[in-house]
């Protein structure tokens, strides 16, 4: 009798709480919050007008993707295509070799965008003279400004023409010289090194941030115990700063399918003999637009690229749901 009146206690505490969590998620309970903090939620709206209008109102045009699209029918007189713009991409002899650029480069991005930036963010926290600190910060967010156009021209100076920069230099140091632009194994590197060099000091912002809101009685409590500031660094700084680091790591997985057009354009552009290391989806799509005029084809492309990225940023994120709830998107 007693454990059956302890169990049904807990049935009737747990039916008890449904019903109050059901009336808290109701419409009029909402509408009450609503109406007890006008001005609180009024400050979403801009946000949420411009969200809709900007991301869910446009999505109407992935009905280009299955038709045959031409600007004088638009997009709800031109005919239907079915399938016929994704297999031109799918079934191009191509798809291998861009797709595997496009990962490949993607994925090196992340890695050491992410372990530079961290890195440039737990220094710029351990030091102690102030303005030291802000202007090494400026000077490493200063990059993030730089447009990949006057990049591509300052690369195009220290590796093109008759006789290169940088070549110069290796001959003073005894070294043979690189023709750089005939050789495609190299550029992933650069690409990296660029990338590093450009967004490195754009996240080290967001992380310094993070870092900041760590409490200080951990470090206080820290130094008390006799631990070092290296010690405190691995100890709490690193910990404490993983979430952070798994959420933004989450969101540029989304775009993983999707190749920095801006930038490999602008320092590789057209050159045929970069293509095995440097072709990827978005250059290719831009390549077939110019010759074929079809609209259809590269809104395709451009969903298949948005599809595989959400559901890569699914699978990462149940992995990491199951090692660490906290570092996990949703």
């Amino acid at each position: 009798m007693g454990l059956n009146a302890v169990k049904t206690g807990q049935r009737e505490r747990k039916a008890g709480r449904l019903q109050a969590a059901g009336k808290e998620g109701s419409f009029a309970c909402k509408w009450r919050r609503i109406r007890g903090a006008p001005f609180l939620y009024g400050m979403a709206v801009p946000g949420v007008a411009l969200l809709f209008l900007f991301s869910y109102l446009p999505m109407y045009g992935i009905l280009i993707a299955f038709k045959h699209y031409s600007l004088t029918s638009g997009v709800w007189r031109s005919p239907w295509a079915g399938f016929d713009n994704f297999a031109f991409f799918l079934t191009s002899d191509q798809l291998y070799r861009v797709i595997r650029n496009t990962l490949l480069l993607n994925v090196a991005f992340l890695f050491f965008t992410t372990i530079f930036a961290v890195a440039v963010a737990v220094l710029l926290n351990e030091m102690r003279t102030k303005w030291l600190k802000r202007v090494s910060q400026s000077v490493m967010f200063l990059p993030f400004f730089m447009s990949w156009v006057v990049v591509g021209m300052i690369v195009e100076s220290l590796l093109g023409g008759q006789q290169p920069m940088v070549n110069e230099w290796l001959v003073r140091l005894g070294l043979p010289e690189v023709s750089w632009f005939t050789e495609p194994g190299l550029w992933p590197w650069i690409f990296t090194v660029l990338k590093v060099w450009h967004g490195a000091g754009y996240y080290s912002i967001i992380y310094l941030a993070a870092i900041a809101a760590i409490p200080e009685d951990l470090y206080e409590a820290a130094r008390i115990d006799g631990a070092s500031r290296l010690a405190a660094m691995r100890r709490i700084t690193l910990p404490l700063l993983m979430p952070t680091v798994s959420i933004l790591t989450l969101l540029a997985i989304g775009k993983i399918f999707n190749g920095d057009f801006a930038m490999i354009y602008a320092i590789a552009g057209d050159n045929s003999l970069l293509f095995p290391s440097t072709d990827v989806i978005d250059t290719y799509v831009f390549r077939a637009m110019r010759q074929l005029n079809d609209f259809g084809m590269s809104s395709a492309v451009g969903l298949f690229q948005s599809v595989m990225g959400f559901v890569f940023v699914l699978g990462v994120n149940a992995i990491v749901k199951r090692v660490s709830r906290d570092s996990a998107l949703f």
